[in-house]
Protein backbone atom coordinates (compact mmCIF):
# COMPACT_ATOMS: atom_id res chain seq x y z
CA UNK A 1 0.00 0.00 0.00
CA UNK A 2 1.36 3.24 -0.56
CA UNK A 3 0.02 7.14 0.67
CA UNK A 4 0.74 10.63 -0.51
CA UNK A 5 -0.16 13.69 1.51
CA UNK A 6 0.37 17.25 -0.04
CA UNK A 7 2.42 19.87 1.94
CA UNK A 8 0.68 23.40 3.25
CA UNK A 9 1.60 26.94 2.73
CA UNK A 10 -0.94 29.81 4.42
CA UNK A 11 -1.25 32.56 2.75
CA UNK A 12 -3.29 34.60 4.33
CA UNK A 13 -4.92 34.25 8.36
CA UNK A 14 -1.57 32.97 10.23
CA UNK A 15 -2.23 33.07 14.45
CA UNK A 16 -6.07 34.11 13.86
CA UNK A 17 -7.23 31.21 11.90
CA UNK A 18 -7.13 29.69 15.29
CA UNK A 19 -9.50 32.15 16.39
CA UNK A 20 -11.89 31.67 13.55
CA UNK A 21 -10.77 33.80 11.04
CA UNK A 22 -10.80 33.26 7.51
CA UNK A 23 -7.69 31.39 6.06
CA UNK A 24 -5.93 31.44 2.28
CA UNK A 25 -4.35 27.87 2.32
CA UNK A 26 -2.43 26.55 -0.99
CA UNK A 27 -1.58 22.88 -0.92
CA UNK A 28 1.95 22.44 -2.64
CA UNK A 29 3.60 20.12 -5.04
CA UNK A 30 5.91 18.96 -2.30
CA UNK A 31 4.98 16.67 -0.21
CA UNK A 32 5.12 12.74 1.97
CA UNK A 33 4.59 9.31 0.89
CA UNK A 34 4.37 6.58 3.16
CA UNK A 35 4.60 2.61 2.12
CA UNK A 36 3.49 -0.22 4.09
CA UNK A 37 4.44 -3.84 3.08
CA UNK A 38 3.35 -6.54 5.59
CA UNK A 39 6.05 -8.68 7.17
CA UNK A 40 6.04 -11.99 9.17
CA UNK A 41 6.94 -11.14 12.97
CA UNK A 42 5.22 -9.28 14.89
CA UNK A 43 6.56 -6.11 14.77
CA UNK A 44 6.68 -2.48 13.00
CA UNK A 45 9.97 -1.83 11.09
CA UNK A 46 10.11 1.83 10.32
CA UNK A 47 12.26 3.94 8.36
CA UNK A 48 12.27 7.56 7.16
CA UNK A 49 13.84 8.96 4.30
CA UNK A 50 14.92 12.75 2.87
CA UNK A 51 14.28 13.85 -0.24
CA UNK A 52 17.38 12.97 -1.03
CA UNK A 53 16.39 9.11 -0.25
CA UNK A 54 19.12 9.55 2.80
CA UNK A 55 17.69 7.76 5.73
CA UNK A 56 17.43 10.01 9.17
CA UNK A 57 15.32 8.15 11.62
CA UNK A 58 14.81 3.91 11.95
CA UNK A 59 13.31 1.85 14.75
CA UNK A 60 11.61 -1.24 15.50
CA UNK A 61 8.42 -1.06 17.22
CA UNK A 62 6.56 -3.94 19.30
CA UNK A 63 3.34 -4.63 18.21
CA UNK A 64 1.56 -5.24 21.83
CA UNK A 65 -1.96 -6.07 22.41
CA UNK A 66 -1.63 -2.84 25.10
CA UNK A 67 -0.22 -0.60 21.63
CA UNK A 68 2.88 -0.03 19.94
CA UNK A 69 5.92 0.04 22.33
CA UNK A 70 9.73 0.77 21.65
CA UNK A 71 12.78 0.18 23.94
CA UNK A 72 14.27 3.72 22.56
CA UNK A 73 12.88 6.89 23.95
CA UNK A 74 13.93 9.75 21.80
CA UNK A 75 12.07 12.92 21.15
CA UNK A 76 10.79 11.32 17.26
CA UNK A 77 10.06 7.73 18.52
CA UNK A 78 8.34 9.07 21.30
CA UNK A 79 5.96 11.55 19.03
CA UNK A 80 5.25 8.47 16.54
CA UNK A 81 4.61 6.02 19.04
CA UNK A 82 2.14 8.66 20.29
CA UNK A 83 0.74 9.11 16.66
CA UNK A 84 0.36 5.53 16.11
CA UNK A 85 -0.93 4.20 19.26
CA UNK A 86 -3.71 6.94 18.99
CA UNK A 87 -4.78 5.49 15.74
CA UNK A 88 -4.91 2.43 16.85
CA UNK A 89 -7.27 3.77 19.43
CA UNK A 90 -9.55 5.26 17.30
CA UNK A 91 -9.60 2.24 15.02
CA UNK A 92 -8.42 -1.61 16.93
CA UNK A 93 -8.44 -3.82 13.59
CA UNK A 94 -4.78 -1.36 13.25
CA UNK A 95 -1.87 -2.89 12.76
CA UNK A 96 -2.91 -6.41 13.83
CA UNK A 97 0.09 -7.71 11.72
CA UNK A 98 3.48 -7.01 11.27
CA UNK A 99 4.43 -4.46 8.69
CA UNK A 100 7.85 -2.65 6.98
CA UNK A 101 6.85 1.34 6.79
CA UNK A 102 9.18 3.61 4.33
CA UNK A 103 7.94 6.92 4.55
CA UNK A 104 9.72 9.54 1.98
CA UNK A 105 9.82 13.07 2.09
CA UNK A 106 10.00 15.41 -1.38
CA UNK A 107 11.31 18.75 0.19
CA UNK A 108 13.83 18.98 2.31
CA UNK A 109 13.07 18.61 6.45
CA UNK A 110 13.76 22.05 7.33
CA UNK A 111 11.58 23.69 5.19
CA UNK A 112 8.45 23.58 7.32
CA UNK A 113 5.76 22.60 4.23
CA UNK A 114 4.07 19.95 6.92
CA UNK A 115 6.32 17.03 7.46
CA UNK A 116 4.26 16.78 10.48
CA UNK A 117 0.85 17.14 8.96
CA UNK A 118 1.67 15.48 5.70
CA UNK A 119 2.99 11.89 7.99
CA UNK A 120 -0.43 12.46 10.07
CA UNK A 121 -2.57 12.21 7.62
CA UNK A 122 -0.95 9.41 5.70
CA UNK A 123 -0.84 7.12 8.62
CA UNK A 124 -4.62 8.62 9.05
CA UNK A 125 -5.38 7.12 5.44
CA UNK A 126 -3.68 3.89 6.07
CA UNK A 127 -5.54 3.22 9.87
CA UNK A 128 -8.52 4.50 7.86
CA UNK A 129 -9.17 7.07 10.59
CA UNK A 130 -10.50 11.45 10.77
CA UNK A 131 -7.39 12.60 10.10
CA UNK A 132 -8.01 15.54 11.38
CA UNK A 133 -9.15 14.10 15.01
CA UNK A 134 -6.04 12.18 14.67
CA UNK A 135 -4.50 15.18 14.52
CA UNK A 136 -6.21 16.86 17.05
CA UNK A 137 -5.32 14.40 19.61
CA UNK A 138 -1.76 14.52 18.58
CA UNK A 139 -0.59 18.13 17.27
CA UNK A 140 -2.98 20.42 17.59
CA UNK A 141 -3.23 23.97 15.81
CA UNK A 142 -6.09 24.82 13.42
CA UNK A 143 -6.02 22.02 10.83
CA UNK A 144 -5.21 24.21 8.16
CA UNK A 145 -2.13 21.92 7.20
CA UNK A 146 -4.21 18.28 7.42
CA UNK A 147 -7.04 20.06 5.03
CA UNK A 148 -3.99 20.94 2.75
CA UNK A 149 -2.69 17.09 2.76
CA UNK A 150 -5.76 16.24 0.59
CA UNK A 151 -6.55 19.10 -1.55
CA UNK A 152 -5.99 19.32 -5.06
CA UNK A 153 -6.27 22.92 -5.13
CA UNK A 154 -6.49 26.09 -2.87
CA UNK A 155 -8.86 26.22 -0.58
CA UNK A 156 -10.66 28.64 2.19
CA UNK A 157 -10.70 27.55 5.36
CA UNK A 158 -12.10 29.12 8.61
CA UNK A 159 -12.68 26.84 12.28
CA UNK A 160 -16.49 27.51 13.59
CA UNK A 161 -15.88 27.57 17.18
CA UNK A 162 -18.28 26.62 19.59
CA UNK A 163 -18.65 26.11 23.62
CA UNK A 164 -17.50 22.62 23.69
CA UNK A 165 -14.00 21.80 21.60
CA UNK A 166 -15.67 18.91 20.26
CA UNK A 167 -18.50 20.52 18.66
CA UNK A 168 -15.43 22.68 16.41
CA UNK A 169 -16.55 23.11 12.91
CA UNK A 170 -13.79 22.95 9.78
CA UNK A 171 -15.27 25.15 7.01
CA UNK A 172 -13.56 24.09 3.92
CA UNK A 173 -14.11 26.06 0.52
CA UNK A 174 -12.22 24.93 -2.79
CA UNK A 175 -11.38 27.77 -4.34
CA UNK A 176 -9.60 28.03 -8.10
CA UNK A 177 -6.77 30.69 -7.16
CA UNK A 178 -5.27 31.30 -10.20
CA UNK A 179 -4.49 34.80 -9.81
CA UNK A 180 -3.39 36.90 -13.51
CA UNK A 181 -0.02 37.77 -11.77
CA UNK A 182 1.34 34.95 -10.43
CA UNK A 183 4.53 34.62 -12.10
CA UNK A 184 5.19 37.58 -9.93
CA UNK A 185 5.00 35.66 -6.64
CA UNK A 186 8.34 33.85 -5.55
CA UNK A 187 8.40 32.02 -2.43
CA UNK A 188 11.76 32.96 0.04
CA UNK A 189 13.01 29.99 2.55
CA UNK A 190 14.95 31.88 4.94
CA UNK A 191 16.88 29.14 5.97
CA UNK A 192 15.30 27.98 9.30
CA UNK A 193 12.66 26.29 10.62
CA UNK A 194 10.30 27.82 12.68
CA UNK A 195 8.68 25.98 15.86
CA UNK A 196 5.01 27.00 15.06
CA UNK A 197 3.96 25.97 19.14
CA UNK A 198 6.51 29.11 20.28
CA UNK A 199 4.96 31.55 17.55
CA UNK A 200 1.03 29.86 18.83
CA UNK A 201 1.80 30.90 22.48
CA UNK A 202 3.52 34.32 21.62
CA UNK A 203 0.09 34.79 19.73
CA UNK A 204 -2.07 33.47 22.87
CA UNK A 205 -0.46 35.64 25.40
CA UNK A 206 -1.08 38.99 23.28
CA UNK A 207 -3.89 41.02 24.41
CA UNK A 208 -6.02 42.85 21.58
CA UNK A 209 -9.62 43.60 20.07
CA UNK A 210 -9.99 39.98 19.15
CA UNK A 211 -13.82 40.06 16.82
CA UNK A 212 -11.96 43.21 15.27
CA UNK A 213 -9.14 41.36 14.12
CA UNK A 214 -10.99 38.59 12.97
CA UNK A 215 -13.27 40.41 10.92
CA UNK A 216 -9.84 42.57 9.35
CA UNK A 217 -8.20 39.86 8.07
CA UNK A 218 -11.14 37.80 7.18
CA UNK A 219 -12.33 40.37 4.62
CA UNK A 220 -8.20 40.77 3.62
CA UNK A 221 -8.67 37.11 3.11
CA UNK A 222 -11.50 37.84 1.17
CA UNK A 223 -9.77 40.66 -0.74
CA UNK A 224 -6.68 38.34 -1.77
CA UNK A 225 -8.62 35.82 -3.39
CA UNK A 226 -10.42 38.82 -5.39
CA UNK A 227 -7.58 40.86 -6.06
CA UNK A 228 -6.73 40.85 -9.97
CA UNK A 229 -3.77 43.31 -10.11
CA UNK A 230 -0.09 42.55 -8.33
CA UNK A 231 -0.52 45.99 -7.05
CA UNK A 232 -3.59 45.35 -5.36
CA UNK A 233 -2.34 41.98 -3.98
CA UNK A 234 0.61 43.54 -2.46
CA UNK A 235 -0.89 46.42 -0.58
CA UNK A 236 -3.15 43.51 0.96
CA UNK A 237 -0.28 41.67 2.09
CA UNK A 238 0.99 44.72 3.48
CA UNK A 239 -2.01 45.31 5.42
CA UNK A 240 -1.93 41.85 6.51
CA UNK A 241 1.95 41.76 7.63
CA UNK A 242 1.21 45.19 9.35
CA UNK A 243 -2.03 43.91 11.52
CA UNK A 244 -0.33 40.74 12.54
CA UNK A 245 2.63 42.50 13.20
CA UNK A 246 1.09 44.62 15.77
CA UNK A 247 -0.48 41.76 17.90
CA UNK A 248 2.34 39.49 18.18
CA UNK A 249 4.71 42.69 18.84
CA UNK A 250 6.87 41.73 15.79
CA UNK A 251 8.71 43.89 13.30
CA UNK A 252 7.54 42.46 10.08
CA UNK A 253 10.14 40.61 7.85
CA UNK A 254 10.57 43.52 5.20
CA UNK A 255 11.37 45.76 8.02
CA UNK A 256 13.53 43.30 9.77
CA UNK A 257 15.50 41.70 6.77
CA UNK A 258 14.64 43.31 3.24
CA UNK A 259 13.74 46.94 3.90
CA UNK A 260 15.51 47.94 0.25
CA UNK A 261 13.56 45.30 -1.65
CA UNK A 262 11.51 46.50 -4.47
CA UNK A 263 8.32 44.73 -3.67
CA UNK A 264 6.41 43.47 -1.11
CA UNK A 265 7.16 40.60 1.38
CA UNK A 266 4.74 38.20 3.67
CA UNK A 267 5.80 36.33 6.62
CA UNK A 268 3.80 32.87 6.04
CA UNK A 269 2.60 30.53 8.90
CA UNK A 270 4.19 31.30 12.27
CA UNK A 271 6.83 34.25 11.89
CA UNK A 272 10.30 34.22 12.10
CA UNK A 273 11.21 31.12 9.35
CA UNK A 274 10.22 28.97 7.27
CA UNK A 275 9.10 30.79 3.92
CA UNK A 276 8.08 33.98 2.84
CA UNK A 277 6.08 35.48 0.02
CA UNK A 278 7.56 37.84 -2.27
CA UNK A 279 5.60 39.88 -4.82
CA UNK A 280 8.02 41.78 -7.45
CA UNK A 281 7.56 42.67 -11.02
CA UNK A 282 11.26 41.40 -11.54
CA UNK A 283 12.64 37.78 -10.88
CA UNK A 284 14.26 38.60 -7.62
CA UNK A 285 16.70 35.30 -7.09
CA UNK A 286 19.65 37.06 -7.53
CA UNK A 287 18.17 39.93 -5.03
CA UNK A 288 17.64 37.06 -2.01
CA UNK A 289 21.18 34.91 -2.68
CA UNK A 290 22.68 38.69 -2.45
CA UNK A 291 20.90 38.06 0.96
CA UNK A 292 21.99 35.16 1.64
CA UNK A 293 18.91 33.10 0.89
CA UNK A 294 19.65 30.61 -1.80
CA UNK A 295 15.94 29.02 -1.98
CA UNK A 296 13.90 31.04 -4.29
CA UNK A 297 10.57 28.65 -6.05
CA UNK A 298 8.43 30.47 -8.10
CA UNK A 299 4.45 30.09 -7.73
CA UNK A 300 3.72 27.95 -10.26
CA UNK A 301 6.40 25.52 -8.77
CA UNK A 302 6.06 25.72 -5.24
CA UNK A 303 1.70 25.36 -5.53
CA UNK A 304 -0.33 22.41 -6.48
Amino acid sequence: MEFYSSGKLLISGEYVVLDGAKALALPTTYGQYLEVSPIADNSLIWESLTNTNTLWYTNRFKLEPTGITSQTEDETTTWLARLLNEAKKMNPHFLTQGAKVVTRLTFPRDWGLGSSSTLINNIAQWAEVDPFKLSDKTFGGSGYDIACANAKTALCYQLIRHTAPEATERQITPLPFNPAFKSHLYFVFLNNKQNSREGIAQYKAALFNKAQTITQISQITHDIIQADTLETFSNLVERHEQLIGEIIKQQPVKERLFSDFSGSVKSLGAWGGDFVLACSQEDPTAYFAQKGFNTVIPFEKMIL
